[in-house]
């Protein structure tokens, strides 16, 4: 199985790259899991994969608070928190089962709207949505698709 590039933020959009900075994120950024992971594991989310563990390492804690035009839908608000998908750890388990992938929680989409849904990624680096589920593709093309606006595909 392919596993993501181990430099989630290599190859990124520069509009990409300009949101990431102006939700605090830059290069070498590290952060510690430990807190997010402890809250995770207490609420019956299985411990989070490698994958998931490297990309909150870089971008945990970020906040998206932008919307507006995007390229194939409208951009909707993003947390890329864990702990935003307490309570869904039955909705993780069912559709890790459901598509044979470890899918581990990162964030929410849309949160406080009609729209909300969990963002979760599987060890491959795909990113999901929980409405469908559909999927914005894998790193690090799925931070552009998520950022700029692109309308997440459905999964088989």
């Amino acid at each position: 199985m392919e596993r993501y590039v181990t430099e989630p933020s290599r190859g990124l959009n520069p509009e990409t790259r300009e949101a990431l900075t102006g939700a605090g994120w830059f290069p070498g950024r590290a952060v510690d899991t430990t807190a997010w992971e402890a809250g995770l594991t207490a609420d019956g989310f299985p411990p989070l994969h490698a994958v998931a563990r490297r990309f909150l390492t870089e971008f945990g804690g970020l906040r998206f608070l932008d919307g507006g035009p995007g390229v194939t839908r409208a951009r909707e608000h993003f947390t890329l928190l864990p702990t935003d998908c307490l309570g869904e750890a039955d909705t993780f388990i069912e559709w890790s089962a459901d598509l044979g992938r470890d899918i581990a929680p990162l964030g929410e989409l849309a949160g406080g709207t009609c729209a909300w849904t969990s963002l979760g990624i599987d060890e491959t680096g795909e990113v999901y949505a929980f409405s469908g589920p559909s999927t914005f593709g894998r790193l690090p093309l799925a931070l552009d698709h998520l950022i700029l606006g692109h309308m997440p595909h459905g999964v088989d």
